[in-house]
């Protein structure tokens, strides 16, 4: 591996590690055995070094559990198959959430970092449609990221806080199921609809 490289594995290292905040040039520099000049020169800060490593691994948790996704597109079966990837890999991605959840309760502290997350923000939400309906990424517009793409964004930020900060009443898998199922038949029957159970 070159400079570049070896930067980014110390960087996605240094932020399982320690988070975004507490991570320091010197650190990533001491993880990848490189100096602190190539920090510069490769990724321009180290906050944008940071948002690459944050990005990579967004895109390894993403990667991990999409080929086991069970169910056709759209379905509950396919929903439920989802959230059983997410929630039974929480632990492992706990990192990722909580350097998320660091940038957000930064209150305009690190606005560029903000700026570079966010302008990844688009393609996770490609990736989050096609993990539940099956759609493929290069079929999807505009309208289908702001509107399904958002709403799975604010569903699994959403869990992956209750997991973080309550693991033992985060919401499974099933419920997250069931609580679906009953939200769209109330809205399919109209507004005040009575449970059928």
């Amino acid at each position: 591996m070159g400079h570049r490289e070896d930067l980014l594995e110390g960087a996605k290292k240094c932020l399982v590690e320690k988070g975004f905040v507490r991570t320091t040039a010197r650190d990533i520099v001491n993880a990848s055995g490189t100096n602190l000049a190539s920090i510069g020169y490769h990724y321009g800060s180290k906050d944008a070094l940071m948002s690459k490593a944050y990005i990579a691994l967004a895109e390894e948790w993403g990667d991990s559990f999409v080929p086991d996704v069970t169910g056709e597109g759209g379905s509950l079966e396919r929903f439920r198959s989802v959230w059983e990837g997410v929630i039974g890999r929480q632990e492992e991605s706990a990192p990722m959430w909580a350097a998320s959840m660091e940038v957000a309760l930064s209150c305009g502290r690190m606005p560029e970092l903000r700026e570079l997350l966010a302008a990844s923000e688009g393609d996770g939400r490609k990736g989050l449609i096609a993990a539940f309906t099956g759609i493929p990424e290069e079929d999807l517009d505009e309208r289908d990221v702001r509107t399904m793409g958002g709403l799975y964004q604010a569903l699994i930020t959403g869990v992956m806080a209750l997991w973080m900060f309550d693991p033992e009443a985060a919401v499974t898998a099933e419920e997250l199921t069931e609580g679906m199922r009953r939200a769209a038949e109330m809205m399919t029957k109209g507004k005040g609809a009575a449970d059928p159970a």
